[in-house]
Parts: C-alpha cells; sequence; structure tokens
C-alpha cells in the first residue's frame, strides 16, 4: 500500500490556505496596529485573538463538521464558505480607515478562520488510509510550511514594492485559488457511504471494553499535555528568538545582530522544518509514531540545552537545523496520533482538541517566559525554558499508549 502524493498534495491545498493566510496577518497586522496604538501590550493582547478563537471555536465546528450530512460532503461547505469570506476579510484589514472598523474586521477575520481550520485539516484523515497518515501529514505540513515561506519572502517583496496592501491582495488570490484547486481535485466520499461507515463504527465502540475505552481516554489525555508542553517550549522560541539574537549575540567583529540577521537564523530552523516533513513521516510509519516522537524529543532537548551554553553562531546555526529536523518530527507524527485515537465520527472534533493544545500554549508561553526573563534579566534563559518544556512533554509520551497506525479495515 503507497500513499497517493498527488491526491495528497492537491488535499494540502487547504493547509496552505490557511497557513498563508496567518503568515501575512501575523506579519503585517501588528504593523497597521501600529498606526493606531504605541502600546506593544495592547498591540499584543489583540494579536492572541486568534489563538483564543482557536481554542473555543475550532473543537466546536470541527464537531459540527464531524456530524453534518451535506451531500457534498462533511468538510467542503466549510471550507467553501470561509475561505472566500476570510479572503474579503484580509482585503479589508489594510483598508480601514480607523481603529474601530479595523478591530471589527480583523475580530471577524478570526472567527471566520475558526470555522473552516479544523475541517480542512480533518479533509486529511477522511481521505487517507490510518497507516499512511504519517507520510500524509508530512505532505500537508511542507504544503504549508511553502506557503508560509512564500509570504515571508514575496511578501516582503511586495511590501516594499506596492506597501503593505500589496500582500493582503496577493494573499486573498492564492487563497481563492487554492480553494478552486480543492473543489475540483478533492473529493468527499458519498453521504450514504459516510453513514454506513459511521454506523458501523458507532458498532464497534460499542463493543469495546471498558478498560479499553479508559486506556484510548488516558492516552488522549497523556498526548494532549504533551502537546501542550511542547508547543510550550515552541511558542517561547517563536515569540522571543529575535530578542535573544539582538541582545545576547554579536557578529566576529564584535557588532550586536540585527532583527534581520536574527530572522534569517530562525528561518533556518523553519526551512528544516519544511524540508524535513515528509521524512518525518516516513520515519513514524517504518519505527511506529510513538517512538519516533520520543527520539525527536530527546533530540531537541539535547539540542536546546546546548544552545543555554553557547554564543557562538556558527554553533547557533548548525543546532538550530537540528532543531528544525527534530521539531518537523515531533510536529508531522502527533496529530495522526491524536486523529486515530478516535473513529471517523471523531476526526473534525479531535482536530479541535489538538487545536486546543497548541493555541492554549501560544496564549500561555509568552507571558510565562515574559515573567521569567523579567525576573532573571537573562535572555539565555529562553532555551532552558524550552528544554524543560519538552521534557514534560516526554515524560507525558511514557503514557500514551494508543494512536499508532490501526490496521486496514476489510474492502480499503
Amino acid at each position: 500500500m503507497k500513499l497517493d502524493f498527488k491526491k495528497t498534495f492537491l488535499i494540502g491545498f487547504g493547509f496552505l490556505a490557511a497557513s498563508i493566510a496567518w503568515a501575512v496577518y501575523n506579519n503585517y497586522v501588528p504593523i497597521i496596529l501600529e498606526g493606531y496604538i504605541s502600546n506593544t501590550v495592547w498591540i499584543g493582547a489583540i494579536m492572541t485573538i486568534d489563538n483564543i478563537f482557536g481554542v473555543v471555536f475550532q473543537p466546536l465546528f470541527g464537531n459540527m463538521s464531524d456530524k453534518s450530512k451535506f451531500k457534498s460532503g462533511r468538510r467542503m461547505p466549510f471550507v467553501t464558505l470561509g475561505i472566500p469570506i476570510c479572503a474579503v476579510l484580509l482585503l479589508l484589514i489594510p483598508m480601514t480607515p480607523t481603529l474601530v472598523t479595523t478591530m471589527v474586521i480583523v475580530i471577524l477575520f478570526n472567527f471566520v478562520m475558526s470555522t473552516w481550520r479544523a475541517p480542512v485539516v480533518a479533509l486529511m484523515p477522511d481521505l487517507t488510509p490510518s497507516p499512511l497518515r504519517s507520510k500524509a501529514n508530512g505532505v500537508i505540513n511542507l504544503m504549508g510550511g511553502l506557503g508560509t515561506l512564500v509570504i515571508f519572502v514575496a511578501g516582503g517583496m511586495l511590501f516594499n514594492a506596492g506597501g503593505v496592501q500589496l500582500p493582503f491582495i496577493i494573499t486573498a488570490a492564492i487563497m481563492v485559488g487554492a480553494l478552486a484547486v480543492l473543489r475540483l481535485s478533492v473529493k468527499e466520499p458519498p453521504l450514504a457511504q459516510r453513514l454506513a461507515l459511521e454506523e458501523e463504527q458507532k458498532m464497534s465502540l460499542r463493543s469495546l471494553p471498558k478498560a479499553e475505552r479508559s486506556k484510548i481516554l488516558k492516552s488522549m489525555m497523556a498526548i494532549l499535555l504533551a502537546i501542550l508542553f511542547w508547543f510550550i517550549a515552541y511558542s517561547a522560541v517563536e515569540t522571543f528568538f529575535s530578542l535573544y539574537a539582538t541582545n545576547a549575540l554579536v557578529d566576529s567583529g564584535g557588532a550586536a545582530l540585527t532583527a534581520g540577521d536574527a530572522s534569517i537564523m530562525l528561518g533556518a530552523f523553519s526551512l528544516m522544518y519544511m524540508v524535513f516533513a515528509i521524512p518525518a513521516g516516513i520515519l513514524g510509519t517504518k519505527f511506529g509514531r510513538k517512538r519516533t516522537i520520543m527520539v525527536a524529543l530527546v533530540g531537541i532537548i539535547v539540542t536546546f540545552v546546548r544552545m543555554y551554553f553557547t554564543t557562538s553562531i556558527p554553533a547557533i546555526w548548525v543546532l538550530l537545523i537540528l532543531a528544525g529536523i527534530c521539531w518537523s518530527t515531533v510536529a508531522t507524527n502527533s496529530y495522526p496520533m491524536v486523529v486515530d485515537m478516535g473513529t471517523e465520527q471523531t476526526t473534525g472534533l479531535y482536530t479541535g482538541f489538538y487545536y486546543i493544545a497548541s493555541f492554549s500554549a501560544s496564549v500561555i508561553s509568552p507571558i510565562l517566559f515574559g515573567v521569567l526573563r523579567q525576573m532573571t534579566g537573562n535572555y539565555q534563559m529562553l532555551f532552558l525554558y524550552s528544554a524543560v518544556g519538552f521534557a514534560a512533554a516526554l515524560v507525558m509520551m511514557l503514557f500514551v499508549k494508543r494512536g499508532e497506525a490501526k490496521p486496514l479495515q476489510k474492502g480499503v
């Protein structure tokens, strides 16, 4: 049995649309807000709306898509409605003349994004057999990373050439194009087939012994805590690396690094995350998801502890590349573990649970490390803090007993 890479790449256009939307939003909305608000605390608070909405609404709409009975599919109606609305709202963000209208558009954009992200991500497990989901998620992550990279590189050039509106215009166009690809190439199973499978799985779930259901629940709680902890670790690095680099590192001539230097260094981490996504899925398929994740967690812990003890820029470059490989391995194999603890009926809901854990970390971690940095006055603590987060995740993974690929059902 082999993964249909072409079909999976086409499914990945949905995640690409979400990724480029968030990339342009996170990069340029703070710049727009700075024109109205001088207090960075308030700007930061506004920029957490997406995480709060993700925690609150994504499980709700993921569950709604699980239970939907649309003839065109469970997920595509949410995606088909959500992407064009978000594209229009993106276009409006840089055009609004006042803070009040900007906030209205920003809040609407964040809400509508939270209505279709879980459904579009759930398309992959819906259309991919369980044993192939790690490989498929590697392809999906590659597509998301590619979209983000395009916005980081091309968006900056567009911003310099045509001002803040141009990146939003191009992003909206790409989102609509990605939706067109999805609509033309991705077909969900017919309603009758979905209903028959749901009924079969309901009977299968009811037949499980109580002890087995308890083990699944405990494993779900353990992996969600692991996801929370490793995103606490990752979010701190993502948020504070630039400040660490500009405050703690100097080049060979003794000059402090610039924010641009820091961005390029962190880009190496992001690039390796993208490049290694497919190999990470292959490793998870061959050696088991849990084992692969745990080895990668050990690798990233060792890497970040080493970074705590060095300020050598060449060494940090190498360590960031290694950390990117390890982080890609963790992220690629974790989502399939979550959805494979449930059934086809719960894919959207469990996708929402995954995002509750990851988005909660994005709300909590910058504040936690900000307090720690204020207490210690030391940006070097960033990597020790993150290593502790990854270590806590490693401990949680010891309690995960379910989530490996399921055997294929008869007839698949």
